[in-house]
């Protein structure tokens, strides 16, 4: 199913998800609680706390083009039990520093460890994703990802929780753990193939095979809709990042803030598989104007918190605007997320898939980074609204014109 040379022992959809559970459950019993530790027990100012996290980050999703490729040219296989190793030496670091910089260091660690496999992950999806197509399935495999990984976003703060504490260096240590033991056990169960170099069955040279990998950058068609589709990972991580910012200014606690991210969680694992099944109606333009007008929506709504404080509306229940938010931002990443993944592998055709999945997830990574940075000067020198004006004009111009840069007919044909 992976290779046309290799029927023995292929992946099926039944391994892929676990595995996309089980990293998401390790991650977020660790990550929530970075800040905590590193203001608390490491006693860390808010600089170093940001510096941190956006390293992290940016190792992470800035660095998917490049795993990507390294996906392409190792094979699956490889790459994704290199990502294991690397992210829980990670953790292991993480339970055992007493200094940022050792703590820093860690924290890239994790993020390079996810830049291996996340996009080695996807790159499979995306292969199971166009055979069963090409069978007539309409199911969105995507869908089914962003399904379990909400799952473990959810199962693993509380595992986190559970185990905190017992101290910092339990949670990170005992992820640490998981991953190791992840890793060993894809290390029996993966099938041994070679790299992607090998398409169709027919060998490739190395040169061939290094161009085909980074194909992706010359494609111009992806580059546009890589560069557009960007704006939905900036759009949700707002929910980390201005939404709480937006709630301290109106006097909300961190309680409000705890009931919008379960919120959150909550309708996407309750929602995200029907919406795929309305987005395989609609088709993926339909699906895409729709999704970032509800983000673009969503923005709108906290512009008018500015006027009307917690209440969309004079007379609705409070909070209304924070959850009339949090709502229409996942409906519309719900919408957005899947269909711009599953349309990845039409753009790649026949060449190295994982490279195309790096290149949209670092062109996310980079939107974050510039996008946020730009957003807080915003918001220090003109207010909070100038930074969620700018949001829906992102939101509006990406569900006017990313519809126009799909996948032509023909490389559709080539998928």
């Amino acid at each position: 199913m992976i290779d046309a040379a290799l029927p023995r022992n292929p992946v099926s959809v039944s391994l892929v998800l676990p595995i996309q559970l089980v990293f998401n459950i390790g991650f977020y019993a660790v990550v929530p609680f970075l800040t905590l530790v590193m203001t608390d027990d490491l006693g860390l100012g808010a600089a170093a706390v940001g510096l941190v996290l956006g390293a992290r980050t940016f190792s992470q999703q800035g660095m998917f083009l490049f795993g990507g490729v390294i996906a392409d040219r190792w094979g699956p296989r490889r790459s994704i039990l290199t990502g294991c190793a690397v992210r829980a030496a990670g953790y292991l670091g993480l339970a055992t520093s007493e200094s940022f910089w050792t703590f820093l260091g860690s924290a890239v660690l994790t993020g390079i460890g996810g830049a291996f496999f996340s996009p080695a992950v996807e790159g499979l999806v995306g292969t199971l994703d166009r055979a069963q197509s090409t069978n007539g399935s309409r199911r969105n495999l995507f869908a089914w990802l962003v399904f379990v990984g909400e799952i473990g976003a959810v199962a693993g703060p509380l595992i986190g929780i559970g185990l905190l504490p017992n101290g910092f260096p339990v949670v990170a240590g005992s992820a640490a753990l998981l991953f190791l033991g992840v890793g060993i056990a894809l290390w029996l169960i993966l099938p041994k193939h070679g790299p992607a170099s090998i398409v169709g069955g027919e060998p490739r040279s190395r040169a061939s095979a290094l161009r085909g990998a980074f194909a992706c950058l010359g494609d111009r068609r992806f580059v546009c809709f890589a560069g557009f589709f960007s704006v939905n990972l900036l759009a949700y991580n707002q929910l980390y990042f201005a939404l709480p910012l937006e709630l301290a200014h109106s006097g909300a606690g961190g309680g409000t803030l705890a009931v919008l991210f379960t919120l959150a969680s909550v309708l996407t694992i309750a929602l995200q598989l029907p919406l795929s099944d309305v987005a395989a109606r609609l088709g993926p333009a339909a699906t895409l104007r729709t999704g970032f007008a509800c983000i673009a929506a969503a923005f709108a709504v906290m512009g008018l918190l500015g006027t009307t404080g917690m209440n969309l509306l004079p007379g609705l229940p409070a909070a209304s605007g924070p959850v009339s938010f949090v709502v229409l931002l996942c409906l519309g990443h719900m919408l957005v997320g899947p269909a711009g993944m599953q349309l990845v592998h039409h753009f790649a055709g026949q060449r190295p898939m994982s490279a195309y999945y790096g290149l949209l997830a670092s062109c996310g990574g980079i939107a974050v980074l510039i996008g946020n940075t730009l957003f807080g000067a915003f918001r220090d020198v003109a207010g909070g609204l100038s930074s969620w004006v700018l949001l829906v004009v992102l939101a509006t111009v990406s569900a006017s014109f990313l519809p126009h840069v799909l996948p032509l007919p023909q490389q559709k044909d080539r998928s």
